[in-house]
C-alpha cells in the first residue's frame, strides 16, 4: 500500500512538472516568434528609409552613381529574401537573408563613407533627419537581433534540457531555431574610391 502510494505521489509529481515545462516550451517558443517579428519591422523600417536617404544624396552626388546604385540593389536584395515563423529552424534560410542584411549594410556603410564629401549634403537638413533615423534603425536591428539570439538561445535550452528534451521528443516535436549571426561582409572595411 505504501509504495502504491509512494508510485502515485511521484506519478502526480511528474505530470505537474511535465505540465509546467509543456507550458514554459510554448511560451518560449512564443517570445522567439516575437522576437523575430521585432526583428523584421526593424529591417523593414531600415528598407522602407533607403529610398528617402538614396533620392536626397542624388540630388547631391550626381556622379556617385555606382555607390546608389549597390545600396539600391542590396535593399531590393534584403527585401526579397522572406523568413517566416516556420523558416527559424532553417539554417540555409537564416544564412541567406543574413547574407543579404549584410550586403544592405556593407552598402549603407559605403554611401556613408561617400556622403562625408559633400559638406553641404551633410548640412542639409533632410539628410540630417534620415540619416539620424537610418543611425536608429540601424540600432533597433541590432537590440531587435540581440533580444532574438536571447529569446532562441532560453528555447534551445529548454528543449534540449530535462525534462524538457523529453517532452518535446514525445509531445510536442519542436525544432531547434537558429541564431542571427553576423555576416561575413560585417568584417569588411567599406572600399570607396574617389
Amino acid at each position: 500500500m505504501d509504495t502504491v502510494r509512494r508510485f502515485s505521489s511521484f506519478l502526480c509529481v511528474l505530470l505537474l512538472l511535465s505540465g509546467c515545462t509543456y507550458n514554459t516550451m510554448q511560451q518560449k517558443e512564443e517570445a522567439v516568434f516575437q522576437a523575430w517579428s521585432d526583428v523584421e519591422a526593424s529591417l523593414q523600417r531600415r528598407a522602407d528609409l533607403i529610398p528617402n536617404l538614396v533620392e536626397t544624396v542624388k540630388g547631391y552626388a550626381q556622379h556617385e552613381r555606382e555607390t546608389l546604385d549597390a545600396v539600391v540593389n542590396a535593399r531590393t536584395k534584403a527585401t526579397a529574401v522572406q523568413v517566416s515563423d516556420k523558416d527559424l529552424a532553417n539554417p540555409a534560410l537564416m544564412q541567406q537573408l543574413q547574407e543579404s542584411q549584410g550586403e544592405l549594410s556593407t552598402a549603407l556603410s559605403r554611401l556613408m563613407v561617400v556622403v562625408e564629401a559633400y559638406p553641404d549634403l551633410k548640412a542639409n537638413q533632410n539628410f540630417l533627419d534620415l540619416q539620424h533615423q537610418l543611425e536608429g534603425t540601424e540600432n533597433r536591428i541590432n537590440v531587435a537581433r540581440q533580444r532574438y539570439n536571447e529569446a532562441v538561445q532560453s528555447f534551445n535550452a529548454i528543449i534540449r534540457g530535462f525534462p524538457g528534451r523529453l517532452i518535446n521528443e514525445h509531445l510536442l516535436h519542436l525544432e531547434r531555431k537558429e541564431y542571427f549571426k553576423a555576416s561575413a561582409q560585417v568584417h569588411e572595411t567599406p572600399a570607396v574610391t574617389f
